[in-house]
């Protein structure tokens, strides 16, 4: 059960007591506006040097929030750690979500601890080898070109969300769900509303339930006459066509709206960083090493949630029973101490170890898909658009602040006509 609110942030290993106060424990940070559209909150990466302090849920529960970088790594590769939503507490408010979280919809594998998720993970692991994604390289080179070359015949300017961040990883996912060419525009325009943050809840969730019906659709036809695609090798498995439909359904919301947000905002950044993007386009060999670099410093998915099922020790720190740990991944992803200078972009950094990805268990399953789709996208943009720029001021472009994703709600670009 949740500790004693009243604890000292002290409690260690082997301690039979507490101090007898202690400050109120803060709430998340989340103010961005440091000056930096690419830095996490100013009060967040303050907190490095207490990696794992208490904080004060939106529900009023007295939790953790790990901000260091081996904190973090060890909650989320603790199988002591549950990621059950009924189990976790929210740090912040979310309009229209309930106190009490419900359980995982079918299919939806975050949700899920062993055995359940084991089930599920082996299933999908060897769908998602590094060999076979890097099979789908010439794909993404494919679509990477239709897009661009989309874009130039429609320039001189456009929103790059619109004409090239959301499409790209929209058409792998088809690709890798077997979705036919002929039902891809459906597909990609409801896509559009569920990620649109300017919808409004009834038509976002009006999309995704026309969605999962239509995915419902798919895996019967895919049941019927298998092709060479994921949801045709799933079915050979003993999982039910719902549970097919729910798999779909994740894989849609966690490969796409990452990979689209990390497309828009990293070439942001590196518009933002004329040193770095020159680096790149002098030598486009560092394309993957910049890949993991831009993950690291955007982190644009943030914060993983993980509920202690028992006292666990961690750094130091025990965490009660039933007490809620906030992982921030951008702190995490910014620690000092695991990567020197942390605040600055460098492509030339050696950034293996970040957390973008999650870690443990539950870590991406389409993290060599995103790899891919990033390292192909990156230097192919800034070839074909050598004098790629912002059409608006820096300040002027709207970030996407009011989601776990992190990004930016349209990129207004230009660039130079031969």
């Amino acid at each position: 059960m949740p500790h004693d609110p009243t604890a000292a942030d002290t409690t260690t290993a082997g301690s039979t007591t507490a101090g007898t106060t202690a400050e109120e424990p803060p709430t998340l940070p989340t103010d961005r506006h440091t000056g930096c559209p690419f830095d996490p909150p100013a009060e967040l990466t303050a907190l490095s040097d207490q990696p794992l302090r208490r904080l004060r849920y939106a529900d009023g529960h007295i939790g953790r929030l790990a901000t260091g970088h081996a904190a973090a790594r060890a909650v989320l590769a603790d199988p002591r750690f549950s990621s059950r939503y009924e189990l976790l507490h929210m740090p912040v408010p979310v309009p229209g979500m309930p106190p009490e979280l419900p359980s995982a919809p079918v299919g939806d594998i975050t949700g899920l601890d062993a055995p359940e998720h084991t089930r599920y993970r082996r299933l999908l692991t060897g769908r998602f080898t590094v060999r076979r994604m890097r099979q789908l390289t010439e794909r993404v080179e494919q679509f990477t070109t239709e897009c661009l070359d989309a874009m130039e015949q429609a320039g001189p300017t456009a929103d790059l969300v619109e004409a090239f961040a959301q499409p790209v990883p929209a058409l792998m996912i088809c690709e890798l769900l077997g979705v036919p060419y002929a039902d891809r525009e459906r597909f990609q325009s409801q896509v559009a509303v569920i990620f649109d943050q300017a919808a409004d809840a009834e038509a976002r969730g009006g999309a995704y339930a026309a969605l999962l019906q239509y995915l419902n659709e798919l895996v019967l036809a895919k049941r019927a006459e298998p092709t060479d695609d994921l949801l045709s090798d799933l079915t050979t498995s003993d999982l039910t066509d719902e549970e097919l439909a729910g798999i779909g359904g994740l894989l849609l919301a966690a490969g796409l709206d990452t990979t689209a947000n990390m497309l828009a905002l990293g070439t942001f950044a590196l518009l933002s960083n004329p040193d770095q993007l020159d680096a790149l386009r002098a030598d486009p060999g560092l394309a993957g090493q910049t890949v993991e670099e831009l993950l690291r410093y955007l982190s644009v998915a943030d914060p993983i949630l993980r509920t202690a099922l028992e006292d666990v020790e961690v750094e130091g720190r025990i965490v009660k029973a039933g007490e809620t740990v906030t992982v921030s991944v951008q702190a995490a992803n910014r620690d000092p101490h695991r990567f020197p200078d942390p605040d600055r972009l460098d492509i030339h950094r050696k950034a293996t170890g970040h957390l973008s990805f999650g870690h443990g268990a539950h870590q991406c399953l389409g993290q060599q898909l995103a790899r891919v789709e990033m390292a192909v996208a990156f230097p192919a943009l800034f070839a074909r658009f050598p004098t790629l720029r912002l059409a608006v001021p820096p300040q002027e472009v709207p970030l996407r602040e009011r989601s776990n994703i992190y990004g930016v709600i349209s990129l207004p670009v230009t660039w130079d006509e031969e």
